[in-house]
């Protein structure tokens, strides 16, 4: 599938059918700690990630955009720090004039009034008016890989933020991951019509002859049941 085509699909897909299909092909469910929140509601990013670690100054994000490309997010290891804000109006806008989708941040930024004029998706742990007052020598790998929270991240990843947080996706696996998303999200779809016209969910997915059932064969799980009663529907 064209590049192209994958994005288009991911723009009308949420993390939380991304997810599921991340649990349906046995992949890891990478998700960014849930504190990480946009910056201003209903923004959604995505993007292969840029990674940064930060060490105190700005260059390590300037080099980070040298070596970037349009349509990629910068993903910000700060460690989750809460004493200091790693990035401003000027580094977003900078990331902005880079052509990059926006920026997500194991940290806080500040500038917020300005942020929201320049209107690039932010993603971070929150806001604080103090800058790092520390320089340390940044790593060898410093823009090779981000931690966020449990996860290292790199150039091999794929990043997506929503409402409902921010997940990590393997680009090698990522159009299949956004193919069986896209049968989630319309199956889901097609249920929640079906339940504003009047038809339960109980309904449709038989569960008094769950219970019944479930009553003969106590190991029985409803995961089995669904199953059962998805394989029906397809006859």
């Amino acid at each position: 599938m064209e590049t192209a085509k994958i994005l288009e699909m991911l723009n009308d897909l949420s993390t939380a059918c991304l997810a599921d299909a991340c649990l349906r092909l046995d992949i890891s469910v990478r998700f960014a700690p849930c504190t990480i929140r946009p910056l201003m509601p209903g923004t959604k990013i995505y993007g292969p990630v840029r990674p940064a670690r930060h060490f105190g100054g700005i260059d390590v994000f300037l080099e980070a955009l040298e070596n970037a490309s349009a349509g990629e997010v910068l993903v910000i290891d700060n460690e989750g720090r809460l004493d200091e804000a790693c990035i401003g109006d000027l580094i977003s806008l900078e990331v902005k004039l880079a052509g990059l989708n926006g920026i997500v941040i194991w940290g806080l930024h500040r500038d917020t009034a300005e942020l929201r004029e320049i209107a690039l998706p932010i993603f971070s742990l929150g806001s604080v008016p103090a800058r790092p007052r520390r320089a340390s020598p940044a790593d060898s790998d410093s823009l090779t890989r981000a931690r966020i929270g449990e996860w290292d991240v790199g150039t091999n990843d794929f990043v997506i933020g929503d409402d409902d947080g921010v997940l990590f996706l393997p680009i090698e696996r990522l159009e299949e991951i956004t193919a069986s998303a896209c049968t989630i999200r319309d199956s889901e779809r097609t249920q929640s019509r079906e339940m504003f016209k009047g038809l339960s969910l109980r309904t449709r997915m038989q569960f008094s002859k769950f219970l019944s059932d479930r009553a003969q064969n106590p190991k029985l799980t409803f995961q089995q049941h669904a199953s059962s009663i998805a394989a029906q529907g397809k006859r």
